[in-house]
C-alpha cells in the first residue's frame, strides 16, 4: 500500500516554476521592451536561445525574473516558439499603438491569443 501512494504520488504533475525574461533592445533611435514568460520550452534552451536574441544593429540586454512584471500593453499569451511543443507568453512595453501590428501576428504566425491586460 505504501509503495502504491508513493507511486501515485510520484505521477502527479510538479508545479512549474515560472521564469521569464525581460529582453530590452536598443538601436538606430528604436527602444523595444518585451518579457517571455516561458511556458513549455525547456529552462535551458529558454535561457540559451530564446532569451539570448541575436539583433543586427542593437544593444540587447536581458535580464532574468521569476515572471514578468505588469504594465504590458498586450499579452501575446501561447505564442508557438520554434516548433509546435514550444510555447511562450510575450508580454509588450512601450509603445501601445504597436498593438496594431503584433495582435495579427500573435494570432496568424505565433498561433497565439492576444490579451490587452
Amino acid at each position: 500500500m505504501r509503495h502504491l501512494a508513493l507511486f501515485l504520488l510520484a505521477a502527479l504533475p510538479l508545479p512549474a516554476l515560472a521564469e521569464a525574461c525581460m529582453v530590452h533592445s536598443q538601436g538606430q533611435g528604436v527602444a523595444v521592451q518585451v518579457c517571455q514568460q516561458n511556458v513549455s520550452i525547456p529552462k535551458l534552451l529558454f535561457e540559451t536561445g530564446f532569451c539570448k536574441p541575436k539583433l543586427k544593429g542593437q544593444e540587447i540586454k536581458v535580464e532574468f525574473v521569476e515572471q514578468c512584471p505588469e504594465g504590458a500593453y498586450g499579452i501575446c499569451s501561447g505564442a508557438q516558439a520554434g516548433g509546435p511543443a514550444y510555447r511562450q507568453d510575450i508580454h509588450y512595453y512601450g509603445v501601445a499603438t504597436d498593438a496594431r501590428f503584433l495582435k495579427p501576428f500573435c494570432e496568424g504566425q505565433s498561433g497565439g491569443a492576444w490579451r490587452t491586460p
